[in-house]
């Protein structure tokens, strides 16, 4: 999984096209009509705080977990100057399909298509398992995937670029129809202090999951599965929907307040 090392810097202005405030307007309406009203929400692969930042602004209490230390400062410096009157977030420095807290949250997010980048599916239920035991009793689990579709008829093998005042990146795609693996490769050239550019190089991985894949490791893993939307509605999944939200629902925990999914496969 790649921790956007060298791309956190500039990760903002790549991304400025992304409607952030859309997306938290949209988790509001869903935890609406699944009748939550969050306290303290989990935001899970946060990268650089976009949407942990914007909803601690609103007066969430937010934990942002990314593998990224290099994310994680964008995302506090972000907190501290952007949204100067926002609650704090508490910023963890882990791996998504190791990660530990104290104890449980009312809600965790997990958007901008994290999930795809678990390309081990024993790895997804991990993830999966972590999220249910972390959960509040009825908690709510909210996340997002690329399409396979997006993967073999959008991105393809096709290459992309763009420019900005003083960085740019080319992208080179590759999509692997018998694995489901999506391949980026991509170059950042960044303007250094000397007004000369420094570049960069990445390789990302993302999978491609069906629905029916999803709700089958949401299930192992103890989560109630809820409903599956196209992107940013309420809408079934369309044959030609690039992004899907995914809604499921803690269950497993007994009387003490502590899940027992684990209890069959070892303690974590």
């Amino acid at each position: 999984m790649s921790s956007y090392e060298t791309f956190a810097k500039v990760y903002d202005t790549f991304m400025s096209d992304v409607p952030y405030d859309k997306w938290i307007d949209y988790i509001k309406k869903i935890w609406k009509n699944y009748k939550l009203t969050p306290k303290l929400v989990l935001d899970l692969a946060c990268g650089t705080g976009n949407i942990s930042s914007r909803l601690a602004n609103d007066g969430y209490e937010m934990i942002g977990i990314d593998l990224s230390a290099d994310m994680l400062e964008e995302a506090m410096e972000k907190n501290s100057h952007l949204f100067a009157n926002a609650k704090p977030v508490l910023y963890l420095n882990q791996d998504m399909r190791e990660f530990e807290l104290y104890g449980t949250v009312d809600c965790v997010l997990c958007l901008c298509d994290s999930i795809n980048y678990i390309t081990d599916e024993d790895d997804l239920l991990q993830v999966f398992r972590l999220v249910n035991n972390y959960l509040e009793p009825n908690g709510l689990f909210i996340f997002d995937i690329n399409t396979i579709y997006k993967f073999k008829n959008i991105l393809s093998d096709n290459s992309y670029g763009q420019t900005t005042q003083n960085a740019a990146y080319t992208w080179e795609n590759y999509y692997d129809e018998d694995e489901n693996i999506n391949e980026f490769y991509t170059n950042f050239f960044i303007k250094n202090s000397g007004g000369s550019y420094d570049r960069f190089e990445e390789c990302h991985y993302e999978k491609g999951y069906t629905v029916e894949k999803i709700k089958e490791l949401l299930d192992k893993a103890g989560l109630i599965f809820e409903a599956v939307y196209d992107d940013n509605s309420f809408d079934a999944p369309r044959p030609d929907s690039q992004r899907l939200y995914f809604i499921a629902r803690e269950s497993g925990k007994g009387a003490d307040g502590v899940s027992h999914v684990f209890d069959n496969v070892g303690n974590i």
